[in-house]
């Protein structure tokens, strides 16, 4: 059994369908498909998320591709920061499906969406990697193997781009409220809300999977016990 490309990616159910070694072979083949020597890879908070991280990243730079990690971040973040550095890009997310689930997002170089035949392409070489294996004889070795690397700067710069968007308006008098729930908003809403709203309280924390808020008790009403 190998993936097939849907509407938005390829999903499935985290190490059942979408296992590591699957998800190891789909880097190989969209580095050798896509084309391109840069990759940039992004996921959502489930938990199944940094163990398809590393699957994917392996795959990538086995094939000789510089791996760039951006951790947790916003679809949005990884398309911008494969079309701001013209490289390729994968968001690991499966949106609004169960939490089990898990998929994986391809950009072409770029930031674009995969056009149809190259989808087909991926899935063709996939195929043919799962079933035929991998041909060790023209594997990178020494230095021309890829190398991966934690970039959460590229997550600023997407942060930058979204405060820029307001184009000098702020929020100043607004109060606003952000609830990212579980998402991968959380790591970014405190960078821009609070640039956003020049000088508004912000106080939110993430922890393992679920964002805290800390909630000051109301004044002038007594506590139920």
């Amino acid at each position: 059994m190998t993936l097939r490309f849907g509407t938005d990616g390829v999903r499935g159910v985290a190490n059942l369908d979408l296992t590591p070694e699957l998800v190891t072979a789909l880097g190989r083949a969209a580095a050798r498909v896509l084309d391109c020597n840069q990759f940039v890879i992004g996921r959502d908070t489930r938990v199944s998320g940094p163990m398809l991280e590393v699957a994917l990243a392996a795959g990538l730079a086995s094939e000789g591709v510089t791996v760039s990690t951006m951790g947790v971040v916003p679809t949005p973040a990884v398309a911008w920061t494969a079309a701001h550095e013209r490289v390729g890009g994968a968001m690991i997310s499966a949106s609004h499906n169960k939490y089990p689930d898990n998929g994986i997002k391809l950009f072409a170089p770029g930031g674009r969406k995969l056009r149809d035949e190259v989808e087909s392409a991926l899935e063709a070489e996939l195929d043919r990697l799962v079933h035929q294996g991998n041909d060790a004889s023209a594997a990178p070795t020494g230095d021309a193997v890829g190398t991966i690397n934690a970039t959460p700067e590229h997550l600023l710069g997407y942060a930058d781009s979204v405060v820029d968007s307001l184009e000098g308006r702020d929020l100043a008098g607004l109060r606003v409220v952000v609830d990212c729930a579980n998402g991968s908003a959380t790591t970014i809403a405190p960078h821009t809300s609070g640039r956003s709203a020049q000088g508004g309280r912000r106080r939110a924390r993430r922890r393992g999977t679920r964002l805290r808020r800390r909630r000051r008790p109301c004044r002038g009403r007594r506590r139920r016990r």
